[in-house]
């Protein structure tokens, strides 16, 4: 199998790797006009960009989406959902600015998957104006480290440490100060700090 054949089984198969009923839904997924879709099925090229795209968007098997020879998902049912490929790559994530203790949206920011831990279940980045914050708004478990706390409607990023009775230890770089857990409210921990020189 060249480079110039084999095209129309394997655009077939990755119709069928991304559950698509057609392959206009495929050019549509992949960003591609009707008539590059076309002429590829047409001229049977193979297809070895997009298949390769689909693998890793999918979990597909290389070998079946190649040549059609095994499973087409190693582990039996795919229990990964498709993902475009820039956002595993470099995912988009919702910024905000903070300024005089309010929140103002701002354009998403695309940072490389490297600097995005897996774990953050639903990152944001906080825009200071000196720094950006990268933090999980889903972070449940109240742990020492810089967070994005609402006090009395004021937002602001405040270095936390757990003291006991259910006590925390609040501090930035003018001022520290003792209270109850339940005296401020956690928005997000912060996982990453990238700061402007």
């Amino acid at each position: 199998m060249g480079a110039d054949s084999g095209g129309r089984p394997a655009i077939e198969r990755l119709v069928r790797a991304y559950g698509f009923k057609s392959r206009q839904a495929l050019s549509d997924h992949l960003g591609v006009s009707k008539s590059t879709m076309a002429n590829r099925y047409l001229r049977d090229s193979f297809p070895a960009d997009w298949i390769i795209q689909c693998n890793l968007e999918t979990g597909a098997s290389l070998l079946w989406l190649s040549t059609g020879q095994g499973e087409i998902f190693p582990d039996g049912e795919s229990s990964k959902k498709a993902e475009r490929l820039a956002d595993i790559i470099a995912p988009s994530i919702s910024r905000v600015k903070l300024s005089g203790g309010k929140l103002n949206e701002a354009n998403p920011v695309i940072l490389d998957s490297e600097l995005v831990s897996k774990e953050l279940k639903n990152p944001l980045i906080i825009d200071d104006g000196a720094s950006w914050y990268l933090l999980d708004t889903q972070e449940g478990n109240i742990q020492d480290g810089l967070w994005l706390v609402d006090i009395e409607g004021m937002h602001s990023i405040k270095k936390i440490a757990k003291i006991p009775i259910s006590k925390i230890r609040v501090s930035d770089s003018d001022v520290t100060f003792d209270c109850a857990i339940s005296d401020i409210r956690f928005i997000g921990r912060v996982a990453l700090v990238i700061s402007r020189q």
